[in-house]
């Protein structure tokens, strides 16, 4: 049993590594494009990320919280709730937020700081 495992950074990085081999110029869930833009309002860790997008990536998150919350009794009225677009739906997006960091890549992705790590932040 002489394994050798590799770390995180192994799996993620290089051209075999996760990104590169099966994200990168692929259709993915979870993932979205944009226009980068100034936020003179946000620290050096923050991204500010539209609430479109955000809604779309952190869904599955969102519903789980108005079902915990018993807001929703199932997942089809916890995405009627966020299809219209109730105020309680943004306050549970935004506390699921706090905990997840997003990975922004801005191409070409040539060495590691290509892809960064960012807290979200919700903008209009």
């Amino acid at each position: 049993h002489n394994k050798v495992y590799k770390s995180f950074s192994d799996v993620i990085e290089g051209k075999e590594g996760r990104f590169r081999e099966t994200l990168l110029g692929k259709r993915v869930d979870y993932s979205g494009r944009s226009v980068i833009v100034v936020g003179p309002s946000l620290s050096l860790h923050q991204c500010g990320l539209p609430r479109e997008i955000a809604i779309e990536l952190f869904q599955t998150f969102v519903i789980r919280g108005l079902i915990r919350q018993h807001i929703a009794s199932n997942i089809g009225v916890a995405k009627s709730k966020i299809r219209e677009k109730e105020p309680i739906v943004w306050e549970i997006l935004q506390e699921v937020m706090q905990g997840h960091p997003v990975l922004l890549n801005r191409a070409p992705t040539l060495h590691r700081l290509g892809i960064q790590a960012f807290q979200p932040v919700l903008v209009e």
